[in-house]
């Protein structure tokens, strides 16, 4: 069977680093590989074949690193030369080479990535695959190695993971939010037979908590409403579009942005909820109306004035467009000294909250909001009539 040593090579230069590369041994053959790793001579135990990681040291985080490095390089040289013992065929230090150089350029975590958001693009699975990108932004921050292997996802790269994110203030659900996404790529990298699994994120959370309700109450809903923003077309349009979110239910922003003109016909604007599929259907007031008089018709087939360009690239302008109107919000949440951020999700949470107050039940506010997630709800509520609902959002609009 073959073997691996690791070697150190001191520079011809006296006082720079040398280089630390890998023997291959099979058959009486030899074949040395570069690591592409540096350190001083004084960094290395050539009777041990190991890195000196002197405690304290300013180098020992450095150091630490590479150590770790050359670990998972020598398991994966190991993985390389057990898969050709069971496979019984004939192979030798080239082949062996071969194999670690190609997973080495092929298999690096950010590579991986890009073929699997590439994939789920081909697929029209758009929404996932920008939440695949918004993590693989997150991970190029915490570690910018464009060499860093998929078998380099170990339980200490996973938890330093974790604590970067926390430093960075994001909360526990965000957190586990890129640790999952993280997760998902690595379990298909082991469905894939690329690396073994090794269990990394059994220290982690990546559970999902219960998060604090962003519900503004009726009066602040009325003096948002009541703002005589004309002077600021940019916080009037967003005040209108959280407005509409709000007389529609809750209706999520990427549903409102993407109803179309034929959507809305015999007074009931109908459409299917893009997070969870679930065909909803909604009586046509006329605050909604108002609104929608507000701003020239709409020139695309889209009934709102969001994506109102034709040849556009829509994902990218709906989420610059919530972009800007939240950051609008943010400052009329200023102006009506609201006591939370306000965002156009606080539409929805207030929405239930305005329903919650008026003594609707539950099932009523469950069906209105679409919340097909709710099981126990669902089971049955599924044939309430829209007219019910219609007379809660009714109670709701009238009453600020």
């Amino acid at each position: 069977m073959a073997s691996i040593k690791v070697k150190f090579r001191p520079s011809s230069v006296a006082g720079n680093e040398g280089s630390i590369y890998y023997r291959i041994i099979h058959r009486n053959h030899v074949r040395q590989l570069n690591a592409n790793y540096r350190i001083m001579p004084e960094e290395w135990d050539d009777k041990h074949s190991i890195i000196i990681c002197p405690s304290g040291s300013e180098r020992y985080t450095r150091l630490s690193a590479t150590k770790e490095k050359i670990r998972i390089d020598i398991q994966r040289f190991s993985k390389i030369i057990r898969d050709f013992e069971l496979q019984g065929i004939p192979y030798s230090a080239e082949d062996i080479a071969a194999i670690f150089e190609r997973h080495s350029r092929e298999y690096t975590l950010f590579n991986y990535m890009h073929s699997l958001i590439s994939s789920l693009q081909q697929k029209g699975k758009v929404r996932t695959a920008e939440t695949y990108r918004t993590a693989f932004n997150s991970l190029r921050k915490f570690c910018n190695d464009d060499r860093m292997t998929l078998d380099a996802i170990t339980s200490d790269m996973v938890e330093a993971y974790e604590s970067s994110l926390r430093a960075r203030g994001n909360t526990p659900n965000t957190t586990s939010f890129y640790l999952r996404i993280l997760r998902a790529v690595y379990n298909r990298a082991v469905e894939n037979d690329i690396i073994e699994n090794r269990h990394p994120f059994r220290h982690v959370y990546t559970g999902v908590e219960k998060t604090v309700k962003r519900a503004l109450p009726i009066n602040m809903i009325r003096k948002i409403r009541a703002l005589d923003l004309s002077r600021s077309p940019r916080a009037e349009f967003a005040r209108d579009m959280f407005m509409l979110s709000f007389f529609l239910r809750g209706m999520s922003f990427i549903d409102m942005a993407f109803l179309r003109k034929s959507d809305l016909s015999n007074g009931y604007i109908s459409y299917r909820r893009r997070k969870t599929g679930q065909s909803l259907k909604i009586k046509w007031t006329d605050d909604m109306q108002r609104i929608l008089d507000r701003y020239p018709e709409n020139p695309t087939p889209y009934l709102l004035p969001i994506l109102t360009k034709k040849g556009i690239d829509e994902r990218r302008t709906y989420r610059n467009t919530s972009y800007n109107i939240n950051h609008q919000l943010k400052k009329i949440a200023v102006i009506v000294n609201a006591a939370i951020p306000i965002t156009l999700y606080c539409a929805r949470h207030s929405w239930a909250s305005a329903a919650r107050s008026k003594g609707i039940p539950l099932s009523v506010i469950s069906q209105g909001m679409g919340h097909d997630s709710e099981t126990t709800t669902r089971i049955y509520l599924t044939s309430l009539e829209t007219s019910v609902v219609d007379r809660a959002n009714s109670l709701i609009i009238s009453s600020i």
